[in-house]
């Protein structure tokens, strides 16, 4: 559960995961993993997993103790394939090869290598001989105030054993004593800040300037139990080779004593392959997978990668409805495109012929610019608010509601004055709304209600043009215009049954 070991594990993560139970606790505790994908395996038993989906090929999954940090363990895997061992990080003790599934002289074809510390020139003592170490600098301070730099997780052993030695409480982080608990350690960890003169810290807390502000308050020094070399930022900061990873000397005695036929360094950027050659056994072929096996492994690829791409669709957010966008910003530029096109369509006038190709959709433009003979077709609306993505029904007849854009922004001067638009035509919503729900959440959109008094004339006028789809107006049309267009295309309904026809089918 180190940080290095769980990136891209959160709350968002959807497959399965194998692990310790102290694992699987962190997971949900630490990490927020659902736990519907936490499969948590007893540690030292043989868990029997299917290969495929007819159970005809299986394979024995063993958990092994790492002795690393609280919940990791190495993974002992057998079937079609042969043995595999996979340690992570690791610290080796001559335990581990009395556990019963390494014990039956099992032939070890492949073992996944932690190399963090092989280098012959790297000397670390056993975890027992840097505690002593510890101890020994502790008492040198009889008076100070400890300060052990650790990460999120682990040497929780080392702090027991400190506090054991010199008969003090270990001052912890909530989050670090939930664990410990958890563990079935001593109870000599508290999280009072006063309670003891040691205190496991974060290491990154450890610097220059917070030495100095804790000798301030009282004498102190710190330890780092590591066995990377750091330089001390601070006299009173002192590094003791503590590692929870294997020495080059316990590497060598753990691949002697399996005698794998090859071995696989963890730490890609440190190959260590050579010092092991006088330790492997006979290289063997390389089995072929099952054909069972095979199609499992295709169709689950598939479905794993189906079930993702539909869990992304899924999370992406979608808005429902129609989005408007509000007048008052798109007025601006509303205004400067209409400037600039005007001189080349103010002389253009579309022929009757050419209502059809304006409106590709025929019965939508016979249902807007004759709101009377489809009254009965259009009397329900549904309008739709981006801000609180609901729907909210019009049931008022189509020629006192009409759901729309912003039509009055692409009026003319003199077609406002002509119907009598001193003022915007258009309410936002208000207690007068026909509409049910909440019309002031409802931004962009806008409607006739039946509080808006217009005189017979103009409210005729004003529906011919609330009725009409946006790229007449857009298209530099004045009224007068626009009634010529209107009597033309009559003209040439009443005269044409083939189009009327053609219209009615649309």
């Amino acid at each position: 559960m180190h940080c290095d070991h769980t990136v891209g594990l959160s709350s968002t993560w959807a497959r399965p995961l194998y692990c310790s139970p102290i694992t699987a606790h962190l997971l949900q505790r630490r990490l927020q993993v659902s736990k519907q994908w936490i499969r948590a395996l007893e540690v030292g038993e043989s868990h029997v997993l299917p290969l495929d989906e007819i159970g005809q090929e299986t394979m024995t999954v063993t958990l092994i103790d790492a002795n690393h940090c609280p919940g990791s363990v190495m993974f002992l895997f057998e079937g079609y394939f042969g043995t595999i061992l996979y340690t992570g990080d690791f610290r080796f003790t001559p335990s581990m090869l009395k556990e019963p599934a390494l014990i039956l002289g099992k032939q070890i074809h492949t073992l996944y290598l932690d190399n963090t510390n092989c280098n012959p020139d790297l000397v670390l003592p056993s975890r027992q001989e840097a505690t002593q170490q510890i101890v020994q600098l502790i008492r040198q301070f009889p008076q100070h105030n400890i300060k052990i730099g650790l990460y999120s997780l682990g040497k929780e052993s080392l702090l027991e054993q400190l506090a054991l030695e010199f008969r003090t409480w270990v001052v912890l982080s909530p989050q670090r004593l939930e664990l410990v608990q958890l563990l079935g350690l001593a109870d000599v960890f508290t999280v009072e800040e006063k309670a003891g003169r040691i205190h496991a810290v974060d290491h990154a807390e450890i610097c220059h300037s917070a030495l100095l502000q804790w000798n301030q308050i009282h004498p102190t020094i710190a330890i780092f139990p590591t066995s990377r070399k750091i330089r001390p930022p601070h006299p009173s900061i002192y590094t003791i080779p503590y590692s929870d990873h294997s020495s080059y000397s316990e590497l060598r005695a753990f691949v002697a004593a399996l005698r794998p036929c090859q071995v696989v360094p963890i730490v890609r950027r440190q190959p260590c392959g050579e010092f092991f050659q006088d330790s492997l056994g006979p290289r063997l072929s390389m089995p072929l997978i099952p054909h069972s096996v095979q199609q499992y492994m295709s169709s689950s690829s598939r479905k794993t990668n189906v079930l993702w791409q539909l869990e992304r669709s899924l999370k992406r957010p979608r808005t429902q409805g129609v989005v408007f966008e509000s007048p008052e910003e798109k007025a601006n530029q509303v205004k400067v495109d209409r400037d600039s096109k005007k001189h080349k369509k103010e002389n253009l006038s579309p022929l009757a012929g050419d209502l059809e190709r304006l409106c590709p959709r025929p019965l939508q433009a016979r249902k807007q610019l004759f709101p009377d003979s489809c009254r009965k077709e259009c009397d329900e609306l549904v309008l739709f608010c981006d801000s609180n993505k609901m729907a909210t029904v019009l049931t008022a007849p189509l020629e006192f509601s009409v759901q729309l854009q912003s039509v009055d922004e692409f009026l003319f001067p003199e077609t406002k004055e002509e119907i009598g638009l001193g003022s915007p035509l258009l309410s936002g919503g208000g207690s007068s709304s026909p509409a049910r729900g909440n019309q002031s959440d409802c931004i962009g959109s806008s409607y006739i209600s039946r509080a808006t008094h217009l005189t017979p004339e103009s409210r005729s006028l004003a529906l011919k043009y609330l009725l009409t789809p946006v790229d007449f107006l857009q298209s530099g049309f004045s009224s007068r215009n626009f009634d010529k267009q209107v009597e033309n295309h009559q003209r040439v309904q009443y005269n044409s049954p083939a189009v009327l026809n053609t219209v009615d089918d649309g």
